[in-house]
């Protein structure tokens, strides 16, 4: 889908080309305009035909004095990202028709000062209620929008914010099309061939590791969860380059369980087909890094993706068995669904090598997760206030929101194991606190956090699919730790010491 930014007036959408226009109306009113269109909102906001409230919408077919064949008014409160991408949504809603290619967005009624953030967040809002997906359904019809100007008053005071939109809106759909994939159809190594493919981008670099390398790494917990499958493991490594030469990067980590059966502990038969959304957060991994090719931040952003499948066969890890970490540290599993801490917790220390200047790793985790927080915020812990407050307001600026929860210490105490260093569960007991204490095992003193994602990747029931969640908050905080960098005294960087194998 093509996104444009047009300065537009009310005269000029009247004529645009387009086959549809959704126009925002703001509560403080429609401008002052002799153009067919204001003429039409305010008949209808005087009249009382469109109704006042976010979302509230009013359907009109071949308007006077009007180009576009529908026009579709729309209330947008107080301009604010979030009754934008509300209004956006209910607008799109009456837009399906199959003759729908162009379609015009007008923002230029909204106050200037709101106009940056409403397009930041109406491109995405637009593109996520036009999403189809069609890679194993042939007879899915995909949408046929194609091209959507967006209209505001001054383009130059919109651009950056458009932008950001618009790389936000590739990320999600990167994310959730892997994300959404058959388990057949996203194995590790064509996760790893889709990371390829994304190397070629301006910028980006991929390397990808295979058994024999992940064994000479030492990685025991990750070789563990894969034994089981007859598709071999991929340990993925994406590099962005924005940043100074040699600046610590941040590190993204996640976790890709392409099919999580759980193992010799297996799950229940009943939406055991949802598991193929357990490699989430390598998925939005991948959407960032598709998201940073169209952005550009000035920062160095590494990506590390552990992915395998989780199966039950003759060579599967058994609950009791002993596994050594790439840390050293061994761990009894006691129940083999607690899979994904196990592939993380050697790419959590794999990744202390690029010595990072904030490591983040995003899991679909804990179901635990989900009985806490639902599917509205994802879970954040984090050791460090200054980056928990980081991640936090980045989610709320990016209208994916994100809780911290505790770490304290005492949390910890149920890992400990007769026969390891430590046990992969500690009970039923606030089971994503216990998950993410296991986490921080493997991270010693860097500036670590995990989001805890198993709510928020994914949809059940009837609206079933990938979100592309956290990409717009993992988007956002890269953005802002550009800014960051960029305001902070210029300080000489060392280049990223590289270590042994065996670091």
């Amino acid at each position: 889908m093509d996104f444009e930014l047009k300065a537009l007036t009310a005269a000029q959408a009247d004529s645009l080309a387009a086959d549809a226009l959704l126009v925002l109306v703001p509560d403080e009113g429609v401008p002052a305009s002799d153009s067919a269109l204001a003429g039409l909102a305010t008949d209808a906001v005087q009249r009382g035909d469109l109704e006042a409230g976010v979302g509230k919408t009013l359907a009109c077919y071949r308007p006077a004095g009007v180009k576009a064949t529908h026009v579709v008014l729309v209330r947008a409160g107080n301009g604010s990202a979030a009754a934008l991408r509300k209004a956006v949504a209910a607008g799109m809603t009456l837009l399906r028709q199959p003759s729908l290619r162009k379609l015009g967005l007008v923002l230029s009624w909204l106050p200037e000062s709101a106009q940056g953030a409403a397009a930041r967040a109406a491109v995405p809002a637009v593109a996520e209620q036009s999403y189809v997906f069609t890679t194993t359904k042939p007879t899915a019809k995909p949408r046929p929008l194609k091209q959507v100007t967006v209209g505001v008053t001054r383009v130059a005071a919109v651009r950056a914010d458009f932008d950001v939109g618009r790389a936000q809106f590739v990320g999600m759909e990167t994310a959730k099309e892997w994300a959404n994939r058959p388990a057949n159809h996203a194995t590790p190594s064509m996760l790893a061939d889709a990371a390829r493919k994304l190397g070629r981008k301006p910028g980006l670099q991929v390397e990808v590791l295979g058994p024999k390398e992940v064994a000479a790494l030492g990685m025991g917990a990750f070789l563990a969860v894969a034994q089981g499958s007859a598709e071999p493991l991929r340990f993925i490594v994406l590099r962005y380059n924005g940043g100074a030469r040699g600046a610590a990067p941040v590190v993204l980590v996640g976790k890709g369980i392409t099919f999580d059966t759980g193992g010799i502990s297996l799950k229940p038969a009943a939406e055991m087909d949802e598991m193929k959304f357990d490699m989430g957060g390598a998925a939005s991994v991948l959407g960032t890094f598709a998201a940073l090719a169209e952005a550009r931040p000035a920062l160095n952003v590494v990506g590390l993706i552990p992915t395998c499948e989780n199966m039950p066969d003759g060579r599967a890890v058994k609950p009791g068995d002993v596994v050594t970490s790439m840390s050293g540290q061994t761990i009894e599993i006691l129940n083999t669904d607690a899979e994904g801490r196990l592939i993380l917790c050697d790419a959590l220390t794999y990744a202390a090598r690029f010595q990072p200047r904030a490591l983040i790793d995003i899991a679909t985790l804990t179901g635990a997760c989900v009985i806490a927080l639902g599917a509205v915020r994802s879970g954040l812990f984090s050791a460090r206030d200054d980056l928990a407050a980081a991640l936090q307001q980045a989610g709320e600026q990016a209208l994916d929101p994100c809780w911290r929860m505790p770490l304290d210490d005492e949390y910890g105490d149920g890992l400990k194991s007769h026969f390891a260093d430590m046990g992969n569960v500690a009970g039923r007991a606030a089971g994503a606190v216990t998950a993410a204490k296991f986490l921080q095992k493997f991270v010693a003193e860097q500036p670590w956090a995990h989001l805890d994602i198993a709510g928020t990747a994914w949809k059940s029931g009837a609206a079933k699919g990938a979100t592309g969640r956290p990409v717009p908050l993992l988007l956002q905080f890269l953005l802002d730790e550009s800014a960051r960098i960029a305001a902070s005294p210029a300080a000489p960087q060392k280049p990223a010491r590289r270590r042994s194998a065996k670091a």
